[in-house]
């Protein structure tokens, strides 16, 4: 019974140091190499608040399992057992963590006078956790098992991966139009070209310096939406007006393609609430990609039109399409169906993902629905009024 008062209190104190995560790996060590044994001999700690405390602790969201000296379970959480695929005929401490292979000895933990904590990082199947281990004692300074507390960090992990990807990401698609400037420009100061030559790479230079410009300007937009730097404008206007100002705004490229573009607003669309710069970027970014990924002379149709509490435009090309793998993966940055393509039509592979995140902001969607050689679809939903 003292055994078990013990290990109450030692899930209390797991419970405070979760609750200040933030100093979790420094507090561990206090707690658990010096509990404070002396709350629970003529503490006045009774039946009833050991069973409050086990329903915390069966409760937790963290794992935590205690082991004795002989590295067999005493207590394990319902988190705990599911994070590491705990079965039935799992009772030690080699059963459990034996098989992963860690650099993790109980004997090491038990017996040595310096042992404090250690912290160890692994992967469970589609699950990334980080488990504590720690000695717990008794009142004589004895040591009478391992506690391990155990984290699921997956989100934490895939948010690293994420970064990670994003700035080599983005110091690659910096680097490829650097390297044409320097390139061309070293190229032009070192010999003496025609005018012919010298403004074709005149050109090329100042194309790589726009598209570099637009990359710059997309990621500082991407920085002002994740930091809620800029704050949302939002306001009353009539949605269809913004659709065909946008539509006005690219004739000059529906031109080039000798397109054929049809917009069609349904009567009585209530005016939206949003940030009108926000739509209008959304509407125009998903306009431009409908022009440039539908061969010349395309159709496409763009419908103005009302449901329950959501306005939505709804545009429709004959393009070449998006495969069905890529649909899941077209919302993230720097993700091209056709990376050669983009690139070369002008594309940052940051457009659709700016969309939505300006959507998102707004209380608003966006949907996609393509088929290779046939066209693409696009719903964009914008609320008519403040969500409560």
């Amino acid at each position: 019974m003292e055994l078990q008062m013990l290990i109450a209190m030692i899930v209390i104190d797991i419970i405070v140091l979760i609750i200040f995560g933030i100093i979790i790996k420094k507090y561990l060590k206090k707690k658990f190499m010096y509990p404070k044994t002396r709350l629970i001999n003529g503490s006045g700690v009774t039946n009833d608040d050991l069973d409050i405390n086990n329903s915390i602790f069966m409760h937790m969201t963290d794992g935590i399992i205690a082991f004795d000296r002989d590295g067999k379970i005493i207590l394990i959480n319902p988190a705990a057992q599911k994070l590491m695929n705990v079965l039935p005929e799992h009772n030690n401490f080699d059963d459990i963590f034996g098989r992963l292979h860690l650099n993790i000895n109980l004997e090491k933990i038990i017996y040595l006078e310096n042992w404090t904590t250690t912290e160890e990082r692994f992967q469970i199947e589609d699950r990334y956790v980080n488990t504590f281990f720690a000695p717990f004692k008794k009142e004589n300074d004895r040591t009478v098992g391992v506690i391990a507390v155990i984290q699921d960090i997956t989100e934490h992990v895939k948010l690293d991966n994420m970064r990670k990807e994003f700035i080599a990401d983005v110091s690659h698609e910096l680097k490829t139009p650097i390297t044409s400037i320097m390139g061309y420009a070293d190229t032009l100061l070192e010999e003496e070209y025609d005018k012919e030559t010298q403004s074709k790479f005149l050109s090329v230079i100042a194309s790589e310096a726009r598209r570099m410009a637009k990359l710059v300007t997309d990621l500082l937009t991407l920085s002002k939406n994740d930091s809620n730097k800029e704050d949302v404008k939002k306001e009353l206007f009539d949605l269809g007006e913004l659709v065909k100002k946008c539509q006005d705004k690219l004739a000059i490229e529906i031109k080039k393609k000798n397109h054929e573009v049809k917009c069609f607003v349904t009567a009585e669309v209530p005016n939206v609430y949003a940030d009108k710069d926000d739509i209008e970027r959304v509407v125009l970014n998903i306009l431009t990609n409908s022009i440039k990924y539908t061969k010349d002379g395309g159709e496409i149709k763009i419908y103005v039109g009302f449901v329950y509490n959501d306005a939505y435009i709804k545009i429709f090309d004959n393009g070449i399409g998006i495969p069905e793998e890529d649909l899941t993966r077209i919302f993230e940055r720097f993700y091209r169906v056709d990376k050669a393509r983009s690139r070369e039509m002008g594309g940052t592979g940051l457009g659709l993902s700016i969309a939505k995140d300006l959507l998102d902001r707004n209380g608003g969607s966006i949907d996609i629905k393509s088929e290779v050689g046939k066209g693409t679809e696009v719903v964009i939903k914008v609320p008519t009024k403040a969500k409560e």
